[in-house]
């Protein structure tokens, strides 16, 4: 065991994240994410929430604020009117963990699928929440 790292952050997760480099993605999946949608490498994390693991994984994370959609979403679907809960949380907490505005993307349900697809990886969580899947596009930590 280690000290201060989340216990939600398995050995098989926290491998995944220090592997990853500038702009490789990483999904973060509601329980209901379709597999043919996945990436090859999955890290399954079904006892939390996405909101959950996306606070965890932010504190040691950094995402690409040079580009302009660091952060994607999928989109609600043409003339459906539900808010996922979970949105404003996400909001939250990329301010708390990057101190910066969230600057995101939304995509349509079936350019998600395919973008979700060619990530670098993917985390199933056992969100239940519609709507509640996201890409984060990985970023540098330096002295610039």
């Amino acid at each position: 065991m280690l000290k201060n790292i989340p216990v939600s952050l398995s050995p098989d997760l926290l491998k995944i994240l220090m592997e990853m480099g500038h702009c490789d993605e990483l999904v973060i999946c509601d329980g209901n994410f379709p597999k043919f949608a996945q990436p090859d490498r999955i890290v399954y994390c079904t006892g939390l929430g996405t909101v959950n693991i996306l606070d965890d994984i932010m504190q040691f994370f950094p995402l690409d604020f040079g580009e302009e959609e660091p952060f994607i979403q999928m989109a609600v679907s043409e003339g459906d009117n539900y808010i996922p809960p979970t949105w404003p949380l996400y909001d939250e907490v990329i301010l708390k963990n990057e101190m910066k505005a969230n600057r995101k993307k939304f995509l349509p349900r079936n350019e998600f699928y395919s973008r979700a697809k060619k990530a670098y990886a993917a985390v199933i969580t056992g969100e239940k929440t519609f709507y509640a899947t996201i890409i984060l596009k990985k970023g540098t930590v330096g002295n610039g």
